[in-house]
Order: structure tokens, then C-alpha cells, then sequence
């Protein structure tokens, strides 16, 4: 008999998948996508005239947006373009397509924080959708001493197996190609072994007081539960959106902006976990 393909420890009692159907709302990114055109030709409309003048200030700390699962960077181009006009610096994870081990990618994403902290000499802030939200979360836990806030849109911290049953298939599918030789792809392991276990693990553990933390959810998500969402740990901030539709609604965006806005808890002398590289 072939073992199911996630571990059940990643849809804890209380928890369940989504129904087929419920991918039917993801049908409103459209009008989310549309929601967001409008907003950019009226931001270019203003920036034209000259009396509304000046660059915007650029803020303090860096802010690296972390794409969901099956995606890359670009799926966030959108939502960094918004943020730029309001003189937030962004960075990329230079996640190519989020389909690999778990606790590889969250590596590579505090491998790019490094990076990033030591050429802006501040912490940085995460903005991570869907699985992008784990892995940022798992960072910010790991390494304070380089994360001085998370934002995460649609993540499924409490239940990362409560969702729609085509990632489910799409999962099936990359531990089939893992175990046929294809390298960089999630394995079994992954999905249902120690690795799972260690990232869930991980994912959990208590931020230190020094990391702002805010979630992002919506009970219109048509790929995870939302309840999933809701981590305690949280600021919880109610959306109506789609969950595609979180990386470009205009006004998911500006939620995202108020977080980023608010100041760090913590400055970087006063966080001494871990080493900055």
C-alpha cells in the first residue's frame, strides 16, 4: 500500500482539507489583478504632476518578499513594485520555484538575510505568501539577531496539510519525480518523514520579543483553510481576497505597508542571538 503522502501531524485535529469547490473563489484575482491596475495608473497619473513632488524617503530596513509553493520571485514583482513607490527597499529570495526541500529553502532564505543585513548594516523584514510565510517564519525564529519583523499572507503555520486537495496532487507528484532521480524536488522525507517533522517543528517555535509578527488570512482562501492562518503568536489581520489574489490586491498591499510601517521592536545591538555573517 503507498503511504499517504503527508505526514498527519501536518493537519492536526481540528483541521481540514478544503473542498474541491472551494477553488472556485480563487476566480476573483482577476477583479483583484484589476483592482491593482487601476491603483498603479492612478499612481502614475499623480507622480506626473509636478506640484506632488520630492522621492519618496526610503525606509530604514529592507524587506525581502518570499514566494508561495510551486511559484518564484516574479509571482511578487507586483506587490514590490507598490512597495518601492512608497520608498520600501526590497530584495528578492531568489526562489526560482518553491518546490523543493523545505528546510533546504528556508537555508537558502537566511543565506540571502545575511547578505542583505550585512550590505544595509539593519535587520531585515520578511513578506512571505503561502509557504513563503513558513519559511519566513521559521527564519525569524532561527535567527532574530536578523529578522526584526514577518508579515505573512495566507500561511498555513498551524496546519500546513489543510488545503485544497490539487496541492495535495501537485505535492504527490514532485515526491514521485524525487524518488524517480529529479533532484531539487520536495522527497518523501519531505512530506512525511524527519525533514517534515523538523521544518513543522521549527516552523512552531516562539518568536523572541524583538520580531514583529503579523498574519494575514481570509475566509474567501480558496487553497488553504484559514484558520490555519491565525497563528497566536500574531497580530491577525482579516483580508477579503483570494488567496492568489494577496500578492496583488491593492488593499491586501496596504495592509502589508501599515505592518512594515510599524517600528521594530528590538534594534539590532539589543538582539544577540545568532551571528550576523
Amino acid at each position: 500500500m503507498t503511504p499517504p503522502t503527508l505526514a498527519c501531524f501536518l493537519r492536526p485535529d481540528g483541521f481540514a482539507a478544503l473542498h474541491p469547490a472551494s477553488v472556485l473563489r480563487e476566480a476573483s484575482v482577476l477583479g483583484e489583478a484589476g483592482r491593482y491596475a487601476v491603483r498603479r495608473a492612478d499612481e502614475q497619473l499623480w507622480h506626473r504632476r509636478p506640484w506632488v513632488g520630492g522621492a519618496p524617503v526610503r525606509t530604514a530596513e529592507p524587506v525581502v518578499l518570499v514566494p508561495g509553493f510551486l511559484a518564484g520571485d516574479g509571482t511578487l514583482s507586483w506587490m514590490a513594485r507598490s512597495l518601492r513607490c512608497d520608498g520600501i527597499r526590497t530584495y528578492r529570495s531568489h526562489i526560482h520555484a518553491n518546490v523543493g526541500c523545505t528546510l533546504e529553502a528556508a537555508h537558502q532564505l537566511e543565506a540571502t538575510l545575511e547578505s542583505v543585513v550585512a550590505r544595509r548594516g539593519t535587520r531585515a523584514r520578511i513578506v512571505g505568501h503561502s509557504l513563503g510565510g513558513l519559511l519566513a517564519r521559521t527564519v525569524a525564529a532561527r535567527r532574530p539577531d536578523l529578522v526584526s519583523g514577518i508579515v505573512t499572507l495566507g500561511s498555513p503555520i498551524l496546519a500546513p496539510g489543510a488545503q485544497h486537495p490539487s496541492i495535495t496532487a501537485s505535492i504527490e507528484v514532485l515526491v514521485r519525480l524525487s524518488r524517480a532521480g529529479l533532484h531539487g524536488l520536495m522527497s518523501e522525507d519531505c512530506v512525511a518523514g524527519e525533514c517534515a517533522r523538523s521544518a513543522f517543528d521549527q516552523c512552531r517555535t516562539l518568536l523572541g520579543p524583538g520580531v514583529a509578527f503579523t498574519a494575514v488570512w481570509s475566509r474567501r482562501d480558496g487553497i488553504v483553510d484559514h484558520r490555519a492562518c491565525t497563528d497566536p503568536q500574531a497580530t491577525c489581520v482579516e483580508v477579503t481576497a483570494s488567496h492568489l489574489g494577496m500578492v496583488v490586491d491593492p488593499r491586501v498591499i496596504d495592509v502589508v505597508k501599515q505592518a512594515l510601517a510599524r517600528p521594530a521592536l528590538g534594534s539590532l545591538a539589543e538582539v544577540d542571538s545568532g551571528v550576523i555573517a
